[in-house]
């Protein structure tokens, strides 16, 4: 395949990142862009990345950063409000018994990584910088950027998450719609005694837990039905939290008293969405969240858009021909695996919502992650 083809990668996050490094070490010429200026680099609070995750970032040259800067476990506990231990499961290694079940990492830390991967792979990238018109046919786009510049390029990759611009541009009508959940996070140093991730189904929260993402630090979540956010001001972010896990025992006192500053804490909507039938028009190709999106409560959000970039990066570089075939090939392998996590991670949060108790949630959990053994 010619090393002259050139691909422009809309969007600087997991998928983004991940297409973007494989595609230059293939050779390839890309130019990403990224909407932020700081490159997302110190957004959010921790993240859970479980094995099939832990896979790519290891095709990506990352795994021993990641490895020395996250915190690996096997198990997962499910705890009473009271901080009573009820069950505790071992995780499946879902990417092969050489790597950890999961790693609990910070989120800034992940995207530092991969950061300086993307740098060192020597791709071309603008920061704050959109794509603002493309024109395609039957061998390019042509492409505008917000800053005036333009370009020609073979394929165009839209990693620009779930409200993707690039999405619609390209006459994809699907949009994130809301679950009825909202999840509140936090970032607070780690209790000795935490090394695993700890599950509460039931007391004033939906569900509360934590992971912990360090030899010092874990990240904390609180789970509820979703309001309002304008009804929310930020400033009392740490308090609507605290609110939720104050009724909580075990770790949780611990944790509590360090949800003081509400600029730390994040509250979010969970979403849910599924592109059906194809994920690309012509030359322009989704992966990630403009393409599929989840709520977190099988933790697989990331993991699915890092396999994105993986597979759409194997199928462009292995092929010298680059058509529908080639797209609709990748949708069809990507269809049958990530369906299956999107609708898993939905029905956990409706069983949680309709408050049924006898929901088969570990087996509905353990069915899936089988799957997620499998190479995507």
């Amino acid at each position: 395949m010619s090393k002259a083809r050139t691909v422009l990668v809309i969007g600087g996050g997991a998928a983004g990142n991940a297409v973007t490094i494989l595609l230059r070490r293939a050779g390839l010429a890309v130019d990403l862009v990224e909407a932020r200026a700081d490159w997302n680099a110190t957004a959010g609070s921790g993240i859970t990345l479980q094995g099939n995750a832990l896979r790519v970032l290891r095709e990506l040259g990352v795994w021993d950063r990641v490895e020395a800067s996250g915190f690996g476990f096997g198990s997962v506990g499910i705890t009473a409000p009271d901080g009573t231990v009820l069950h505790v499961q071992d995780d499946l290694r879902t990417g092969g018994d050489d790597l950890p079940a999961t790693v609990g990492m910070q989120r800034p830390q992940l995207q530092r990584i991969l950061i300086d991967a993307v740098r060192a792979s020597g791709a071309s990238v603008r920061l704050g910088t959109s794509a603002e018109i493309l024109d395609q046919d039957a061998d390019g786009v042509s492409v505008r950027l917000s800053d005036g510049t333009e370009g020609r390029y073979d394929l165009v990759i839209a990693a620009d998450g779930l409200g993707s611009a690039t999405r619609a541009a390209i006459g994809i009508s699907d949009k994130p719609e809301p679950t009825g959940m909202a999840i509140w996070r936090v970032a607070a140093p780690r209790p000795a005694g935490v090394t695993r991730t700890d599950l509460a189904y039931g007391g004033p929260a939906y569900i509360a837990g934590y992971c912990p993402t360090s030899e010092n630090t874990l990240y904390a979540y609180a789970v509820e039905a979703n309001r309002d956010r304008a009804s929310i001001p930020a400033a009392e972010y740490a308090d609507e939290m605290r609110r939720l896990t104050r009724h909580y025992g075990g770790f949780w006192p611990e944790i509590t008293e360090h949800i003081t500053d509400p600029a730390k804490v994040n509250y979010t909507w969970f979403d849910r969405m599924l592109v059906e039938g194809s994920w690309h028009r012509g030359r322009v190709v989704l992966v990630g969240d403009a393409a599929h999106c989840c709520p977190p409560t099988l933790a697989q959000g990331a993991a699915l858009s890092l396999e994105d970039a993986w597979v759409l990066a194997q199928l462009l570089t292995g092929s010298d021909t680059w058509d529908d075939a080639l797209f609709q090939a990748y949708y069809e392998r990507r269809i049958q695996r990530v369906r299956p996590v999107v609708e898993a991670s939905v029905q956990i949060g409706q069983w949680q919502l309709d408050g049924v108790r006898d929901a088969d949630v570990p087996g509905l959990m353990g069915r899936t992650m089988t799957l997620l053994r499998e190479l995507p």
